[in-house]
């Protein structure tokens, strides 16, 4: 079968999805079953989603699926008829977005890899299934108030920035596969405690709570569903938030709202904010959080060197995206470093 994907650009694509006439809904779903004939499989189901209006992002590999996609309300019924045609992926939990704005994604991607999470383990070395103990939102809350917990966020640093349960440890990190030696450095003299999981989704708990109890922990936990369900349950139970500000998500969205806090600051002036950005200038498309009024003095950018980038004429920023040497924002930038923001613009002079 030859492999499909999409022919259109974005402008295009974005233009067709602020034109449909119905709604969507957001979702995420994963789960860890041995898959065989990924492309065979990569190709079908791009087929079969497609067909169905079906836009986002779904990895698959040898050890299972992770989705994030977006779905038109319309074919909602024959979507899970067709989820469910597959054995592999029969009945499996869905995670429904607590805010929807229908403009999650804007096209369809379906990739093969060699994990669904990027997580640096040799699973031939540990038993990937004696996973923790899963906890609703109830049980989750009950047991964050018993002594002796602790409460660890698995998520990367700019997640939690904006929203994070009270009292959690909030590790540094950039990447899961970076986070999980921090975790257990953090807790090695903790392995009697009672250990609290939870991430986005549930998928990053998963992988990190056996690992734990490989490493000896023997009292290990984690938030069934992640994020997207506690919400979900908090609000149909009518239990007290513990999860504050913004769960960040990894689509268009960049995060949807639990609680009214905003418990995060605008890099570049400092003001209350955890509205996630991707600079505008295309050679960077660095991350950061922006208020409204700097996204107006900065015209979408995160620096100067940006704004005068995004003031050429495209043909001129083309082609210097494609000269290294002359591509500051790639050079310094778009890396594992975290530029200082408000320093920056300190020093060029810049005021809000």
């Amino acid at each position: 079968m030859m492999q499909l994907f999409n022919k259109y650009d974005k402008h295009t694509l974005l233009n067709r999805l602020l034109k449909e006439d119905f709604k969507r809904k957001t979702l995420s779903f994963y789960r860890y079953v041995i898959l065989e004939n990924l492309p065979e499989l990569r190709d079908s189901l791009y087929l079969g989603l497609d067909r169905l209006g079906v836009k986002g992002r779904i990895y698959i590999a040898r050890e299972g699926i992770n989705a994030q996609i977006s779905v038109p309300e319309p074919n909602w019924t024959e979507f899970l008829f067709y989820l469910n045609s597959w054995e592999q992926f029969k009945n499996v939990d869905l995670k429904i977005a607590v805010e929807d704005d229908g403009k999650s994604f804007h096209k369809l991607i379906v990739r093969m890899r060699e994990k669904i999470v990027a997580d640096g383990l040799d699973d031939n070395s540990f038993d990937v299934t004696n996973v923790g103990k899963h906890l609703s939102a109830k049980e989750f809350n009950e047991a964050m108030e018993l002594p002796d917990t602790i409460v660890v966020d698995m998520r990367n640093h700019y997640e939690s920035e904006v929203g994070h349960f009270t009292g959690a440890i909030l590790p540094d990190a950039d990447t899961f596969r970076q986070e999980l030696p921090m975790v257990l450095d953090m807790l090695k003299d903790k392995k009697d405690k009672k250990i609290l999981l939870y991430c986005t989704g549930g998928i990053r708990c998963e992988k990190a709570s056996a690992y734990l109890k490989h490493e000896g922990f023997t009292d290990v936990n984690q938030l069934n569903g992640g994020i997207i369900h506690y919400a979900r349950q908090v609000k149909q139970e009518g239990l007290e938030s513990k999860f504050i500000g913004k769960n960040f998500v990894f689509d268009n969205r960049l995060g949807e709202r639990i609680t009214e806090d905003v418990i995060s600051e605008c890099h570049q002036c400092g003001n209350k904010s955890d509205r996630h950005v991707n600079c505008a200038n295309d050679e960077c498309h660095l991350l950061f959080i922006q208020c409204e009024k700097c996204a107006d003095s900065m015209n979408n950018c995160c620096t100067p060197a940006c704004m005068e980038t995004l003031a050429l004429p495209k043909e001129q920023q083309i082609t210097k995206r494609k000269d290294p040497s002359r591509n500051v924002s790639r050079n310094v930038y778009k890396s594992r470093l975290r530029p200082d923001l408000r320093k920056i613009i300190s020093e060029n002079k810049i005021q809000f």
